[in-house]
């Protein structure tokens, strides 16, 4: 009998140089500052800067990784996302409602109309594309 086929090996990523890991680790803090920021705003996404921290924080500080990942509120997010793209229903209702209320307040304070209309057609966009997401790991791409 045959022994059963092991996965092949995850390719290894060589070493980056240290200013670069220095660069991905001002992007991954910076991220999550921004990110941490959108929570009590509502115009600054927070959900893309937490998945740009994570991936930074992947190639330069496996520490910051490991907490971003065991984080309560972040934690089961990013290993949705890295589980083939998942996002939530209850993440896309809400940033669905995010965006409808920064879009309403965008609408009638902004001093051009057509500004206005072109970011709520950019967040209308963003809105079709997250809830063509899949909403659990059955529905998404096994992780690779």
């Amino acid at each position: 009998m045959s022994e059963p086929l092991s996965p092949p090996p995850a390719t290894a990523r060589a070493p980056l140089p240290a200013v670069a890991r220095w660069l991905l680790l001002a992007v991954a803090v910076l991220s999550l500052a921004l990110g941490l920021i959108g929570i009590f705003m509502p115009v600054l996404p927070t959900v893309p800067f937490i998945l740009l921290a994570a991936w930074a924080a992947g190639r330069s500080s496996p520490r910051l990784l490991a907490w971003l990942e065991s984080h309560p509120s972040f934690g089961p997010m990013l290993v949705d996302w890295r589980q083939g793209g998942v996002v939530g229903r209850r993440a896309k209702w809400l940033a669905t409602l995010t965006m409808s209320g920064s879009a309403v307040l965008m609408f009638f304070t902004m001093p051009k109309r057509w500004m206005a209309l072109l970011l709520i057609a950019s967040m209308a966009c963003v809105l079709v594309w997250l809830w063509r997401r899949p909403e659990n790991t059955k529905a998404g791409v096994p992780p690779a």
